[in-house]
């Protein structure tokens, strides 16, 4: 099964007696906002337009638990994760899509959640909201409840130890831009640099100007070239397990099975014991 999906997919199967569920999870990161700028409302950009029969998801109160020594976007509450799933309307038996505004960030941090907590069958719209050319609703639906419960994978997940082991075992891709992984600037956390051993893989060259993945080939052949290839276990980290998800999602695209670093920089570089490395080089 592919793990994402055209929006002209997506229409003939919302059009067809069996439509997956819809879920809806505009974000954007909220630092380094312009003075006097209001942050971004993903609920308002809902509001004021989704693709029929979407559900608001919020991704920073339903996909993330508090901010703190754990990063700025931890694992939710499973309680927490499940209820907003199932007031979606999720289910076991029923596919699922989510899509976000174009960048895929949030879209992909849903579509990771719901695989790695044991559902059979989610999709990324590719492109976003962006791609869809369909009407958009304003109405907010209200879905029958669904039954999904969260299992916890035993793969799929990294701590910070396994993280660092696996920069030194198999791939660690570090999916923030390339000045922050270098060090030369950090607008968010602690201190600059990347994981000793972790390789630059930014998540923005996964995409085309259109925001859509490029070809599964193509993403192979980056991931191949990066070292991510010949059977090795790959992880990925970024900031705060957001854009990560993205990578870890552009990976199943090219064919590669990828654990996520939920904790990230975020968490790696709030703790003054953890080695930090900086400039071009992995180590």
């Amino acid at each position: 099964m592919n793990a994402i999906i055209s929006a002209d997919e997506l229409a003939s199967d919302l059009a067809g007696q069996h439509p997956p569920v819809l879920l809806d999870v505009r974000w954007q990161l909220s630092a380094a906002k312009a003075a006097g700028e209001p942050p971004f409302d993903g609920r308002a950009a809902y509001a004021a337009g989704h693709i029929p029969g979407a559900v608001y998801i919020d991704l920073d109160a339903e996909l993330a638990g508090t901010a703190g020594d754990r990063g700025r976007h931890p694992l939710p509450d499973l309680e927490v994760f499940g209820a907003a799933m199932r007031r979606a309307g999720v289910t076991a038996g029923r596919p699922v899509v989510a899509y976000d505004g174009g960048q895929g960030w949030a879209a992909a941090r849903a579509w990771w959640l719901l695989r790695w907590t044991g559902h059979p069958d989610v999709r990324v719209l590719d492109g976003g909201l962006a791609a869809w050319e369909g009407a958009l609703q304003t109405s907010v639906p209200t879905p029958a409840e669904g039954d999904f419960e969260p299992v916890p994978g035993a793969t799929g997940l990294l701590d910070a130890d396994a993280a660092a082991a696996l920069a030194r075992t198999g791939v660690l891709l570090d999916a923030r831009a390339g000045e922050r992984y270098r060090g030369e600037v950090e607008p968010i956390d602690r201190v600059g640099g990347h994981i000793p051993g972790a390789v630059s893989a930014p998540t923005n060259e996964n995409v085309g100007s259109d925001g859509r993945f490029l070809p599964a080939e193509q993403l192979a052949g980056r991931f191949k070239a990066l070292g991510a290839a010949g059977g090795s276990q790959v992880g990925v980290y970024c900031g705060s397990g957001v854009s990560g998800a993205h990578e870890v999602l552009a990976l199943a695209v090219a064919g590669i099975e990828a654990d996520l670093y939920v904790g990230s920089w975020s968490e790696w570089s709030s703790d003054p014991t953890r080695p930090v490395a900086v400039g071009p080089d992995p180590r």
